[in-house]
């Protein structure tokens, strides 16, 4: 039975991830579309303070007796989590505006690697030799989606590295907070309330007036945004760190389907070798973290099973 629900819940968890990419790629596609006519801070705050109200809501509709507020037993993690993440979307909106598209995802294909190494120090779940070579094959599998590799070391490149350091930082704290509190919607509600508020400082110099259409764009943009986060809160309390972070590379599967399907873009024969790489490495890393915890599992000397401490 306790062999069944890890396998479960390591299951449950990529799946929830798969669920988030598609979110997020979505979500990447308005993004594109309003990016042109509004500047960042205009959109992150409108976007965050629509995703605080539908958590609240979706709190409230918890009804009375399973409602949780947005009370949190590690104020903290939190609050480094909050921080993490406004650093890590700011650096990101700069390393896309400094650098090629191509080599900013290769910053985003180390995220699995950063995520190895920090799970050890903070969440204790030392990476096993076996999946830190899934997690290199993840990484070669990204670099594969773009042969031309990297330009010359410039300034776009160091944004970029602090981009993907202080979201992998964020992501393994949401881990963190998730083994010690149950409640999942204020991991998504505070860190979107301090980038609201952070971004709301330069409203006054770049608002433009939205129109109906784009508001309707936003609202739906933060609703996609606020259902992914969510999920991928939910992925991190159900799997490792350095295996949610490689999974969402499958981000770049929808990306070239989109491509294909939407845009008629032809699919070359190293994005497939390199997005087959990326699967087979999240997949082989799910089957490595059920394998691990099945290990914890020890036989006491009475031959009743418990958990390993």
């Amino acid at each position: 039975m306790k062999a069944l629900a890890i396998k479960s819940a390591a299951l449950t968890g990529m799946g929830l991830v798969l669920v988030y990419t598609a979110l997020m790629s979505s979500a990447d596609a308005i993004t594109k579309f309003l990016a042109g006519g509004y500047a960042a801070p205009q959109l992150y705050a409108v976007s965050g303070l629509l995703v605080v109200a539908m958590s609240l809501a979706a709190d409230r509709a918890r009804g009375p007796d399973r409602r949780q507020g947005m009370r949190t037993g590690v104020p903290r993690a939190m609050a480094l989590r909050s921080v993490m993440t406004v650093i890590s979307v700011t650096c990101y909106f700069y390393a896309f505006r400094l650098l090629p598209f191509a080599e900013v995802f290769v910053f985003i294909g180390m995220v699995p690697i950063f995520a190895g190494l920090l799970s050890g120090p903070i969440l204790r779940e030392h990476v096993r030799p076996t999946a830190w070579m899934a997690l290199g094959a993840g990484f070669v599998g990204v670099l594969c989606l773009f042969p031309e590799g990297l330009a010359n070391i410039q300034s776009g490149h160091a944004v970029a590295l602090a981009a993907s350091l202080s979201g992998t930082l964020s992501m393994v704290i949401s881990r963190y907070i998730g083994q010690r509190e149950s409640n999942t919607l204020a991991q998504v509600l505070y860190p979107n309330l301090t980038l609201a508020v952070v971004m709301a400082c330069a409203l006054p110099f770049v608002w433009k007036p939205m129109p109906l259409t784009d508001l309707g764009w936003a609202v739906a943009y933060a609703g996609l945004l606020f259902l992914g986060r969510w999920l991928l809160v939910v992925a991190l309390a159900r799997l490792a760190a350095y295996v949610v972070t490689p999974l969402m590379n499958l981000q770049f599967v929808w990306m070239v389907a989109l491509g294909a399907v939407v845009f008629g873009e032809t699919v070359s024969l190293h994005l497939i070798l390199g997005t087959a790489v990326v699967i087979a490495s999240g997949i082989y890393l799910v089957y490595d973290r059920i394998l691990a915890d099945r290990e914890e599992v020890q036989r006491a000397p009475d031959g009743k099973i418990i958990a390993a401490e």
